[in-house]
């Protein structure tokens, strides 16, 4: 874990929960002056830890409400094969999450549409932008109980 001190986790845990604080809003909160409260918020970004500050939307209020879960065999795990279907899978605006897997799927991703019609457009276009695929199986989130973006600093 990175060397962080209570100041960068409280800095951390403050811009997770609102990214539109102040500079004087947030040294004020770790009782610091702008000046070096500022100089620790670059360091955690020059490191990486900080990697953007980004508006998180609402999918509902936004016609997004169905999501799904796409898990998806392959028989070809060649590097080619493999940067290839990362690279074509990058440009789904749909796919929100993507992962590489352990155990009896190889790759899962996480997909957010309209509705149910939406998905069938995206799972066709997936399938057929894509060779190699086994098992291509979807499960559909009927509610979500928690979502968050905060890590647990």
């Amino acid at each position: 874990m990175a060397d962080l001190d209570k100041t960068d986790r409280t800095l951390l845990r403050l811009l997770q929960q609102d990214g539109t604080l102040a500079l004087a809003e947030l040294a004020d909160a770790v009782n610091l002056t702008t000046t070096p409260c500022w100089k620790r918020l670059k360091r955690l970004e020059e490191s990486g830890i900080l990697r953007q500050r980004v508006a998180l939307l609402d999918p509902v209020k936004l016609g997004l409400s169905f999501t799904a879960f796409v898990q998806i065999k392959t028989s070809n795990h060649s590097k080619e094969w493999y940067h290839s279907f990362v690279e074509t899978v990058a440009e789904f605006p749909e796919v929100m999450e993507f992962y590489r897997m352990a155990g009896e799927y190889d790759y899962m991703m996480k997909v957010q549409v309209a509705d149910m019609s939406a998905f069938d457009q995206f799972y066709k276009k997936l399938v057929n932008s894509i060779e190699g695929l086994t098992n291509v199986t979807s499960t559909f989130a009927m509610e979500p109980l928690k979502y968050t973006t905060a890590l647990p600093v």
